[in-house]
C-alpha cells in the first residue's frame, strides 16, 4: 500500500516523474501576505507549511534569486517553485504487538506506547500505528485515505495512553462527527513543574504554528489567528520540595500539542519535554520522553450508541517517576 509524501502532493502525481519546476507571478491582491501564504494561495495543491519548506531548501526564487522565508509580497514578482519527486512511503502491515484494551466489529481501542507514531510519514516509513493495525484487523476505514486508514485522532509520538480507531467507514464518520461536535471526553495525566495557586484551572490561549520555530505550536497574541483551544485542569498530587505535581488535563478542543503547549504557557511546562519544557530527558525520575499520558476516553459506540469510556493504566516510566517523588518527600 503506497501513498506519496508529502500529503499535499498531487494526488496524479507519478512516483517516476522528473522533478517539476512552476512558474508564476504573485497578483497585486496578495501584496502584504508572507510569501509562503502566498504561494499555497495560487498553488492549492501545496500546503503553506510545504511551501515553508521549500522556501527553506532554496526551491523557490523571486526574479531567480533564493527567497527569504520573512519575504512580504508587493504583487507581479515572478516566482519560479521546484517540486522535487515525491519521497514515496509505504503504508504496509507489520506484525506489531498492540496492547488492545478494547475491540469489536465496529472499533479498536488502543493503549499506545510511547515513541510510536499514528501513522507512516516522512522519516517514520515503519513501526507506526496504522502498519500494526493493518496487521492485526482484516478491514480498517478508507476515508482518511491509504496513509492513515482508520485514524480518526492522533497522539503525539511520544504520548502514551488510549486512542481508538474506526474499523469501517460508518464508524469512522461516527467518531469524526463527534470529536468535531466536541462531545468526547478525554483525560490526560501530565506531571509538571511548578506550583499552581489553585487546584483547579484553565487554558484558553489559542493555538497556531510558531512564526521561527517551525516544529513547534504556540499561543498567539493576535485573537484573529491560530485556532480556538481550551484545556481545563486539576491538580492531582504535589510535590513541593521538588518543585513538581501532578496534574489532570481535560482538553475540550483537539489542537496539536495542546496541553504541552498550555501548560508550558502557564509556566508549568511538563517534565523531559524537549520542545516546551526544560530538558530532553530526566534519568533520575527514569524519563526519556515527556511525561504525558492519555488515560481516558469516552465516546458514543458508532454501533450500539452506548455511551462507552475506555481507560489506559499509566506507562511504566509516569507511573515509576511519580513512585520516586513519593518517596522523596
Amino acid at each position: 500500500m503506497n501513498i506519496l509524501s508529502p500529503d499535499d502532493t498531487p494526488p496524479d502525481a507519478s512516483p517516476n516523474e522528473a522533478p517539476s519546476e512552476v512558474e508564476l507571478v504573485l497578483p497585486h491582491d496578495l501584496a502584504g501576505l508572507r510569501l509562503d501564504v502566498a504561494i499555497s494561495k495560487q498553488l492549492p495543491q501545496l500546503s503553506r507549511t510545504y511551501a515553508a519548506r521549500l522556501l527553506k531548501s532554496g526551491d523557490i526564487l523571486i526574479e531567480n534569486k533564493p527567497a527569504k522565508a520573512s519575504y512580504t509580497v508587493r504583487g507581479g514578482e515572478n516566482v519560479s517553485v521546484d517540486l522535487p519527486e515525491p519521497e514515496i512511503i509505504e503504508a504496509r502491515p507489520e506484525n506489531i504487538p498492540l496492547n488492545i484494551v478494547f475491540e469489536d466489529r465496529d472499533v479498536i481501542v488502543i493503549n499506545k506506547p510511547p515513541g510510536m507514531v499514528a501513522h507512516p510519514s516522512s522519516g517514520h516509513n515503519s513501526g507506526s500505528l496504522v502498519n500494526a493495525l493493518l496487521y492485526h484487523c482484516k478491514d480498517l476505514s478508507s476515508i482518511n485515505g491509504r496513509l492513515r486508514p482508520g485514524i480518526v485522532h492522533r497522539l503525539d509520538k511520544d504520548t502514551s495512553g488510549v486512542i481508538i480507531a474506526a474499523k469501517n467507514d460508518t464508524s469512522h464518520r461516527s467518531l469524526a462527527d463527534q470529536f468535531a461536535a466536541r462531545t468526547v471526553k478525554k483525560q490526560y495525566l501530565a506531571i509538571c513543574y511548578g506550583a499552581p495557586i489553585y487546584d483547579e484551572f484553565f487554558c484558553d490561549g489559542r493555538i497556531g504554528r510558531h512564526r521561527t520555530r517551525r516544529t513547534e505550536m504556540t499561543v498567539l497574541r493576535d485573537s484573529e489567528e491560530g485556532r480556538e483551544a481550551y484545556t481545563d485542569f486539576k491538580v492531582l498530587e504535589r510535590f513541593p520540595k521538588a518543585g513538581i505535581f501532578v496534574v489532570k488535563a481535560m482538553p475540550r478542543t483537539g489542537r496539536t500539542h495542546q496541553i504541552r503547549v498550555h501548560l508550558a504557557k502557564s509556566g508549568y511546562p511538563i517534565l523531559s519535554d524537549p520542545l516546551y519544557g526544560k530538558e530532553a530527558s530526566l534519568p533520575e525520575y527514569g524519563l526519556q520522553r515527556h511525561a504525558l499520558h492519555a488515560q481516558r476516553l469516552s465516546v458514543k459506540h458508532p454501533g450500539t450508541h452506548a455511551e462507552m469510556s475506555f481507560e489506559a493504566p499509566l506507562a511504566a516510566d509516569i507511573s515509576g517517576a511519580i513512585e520516586i517523588l513519593r518517596k522523596a518527600l
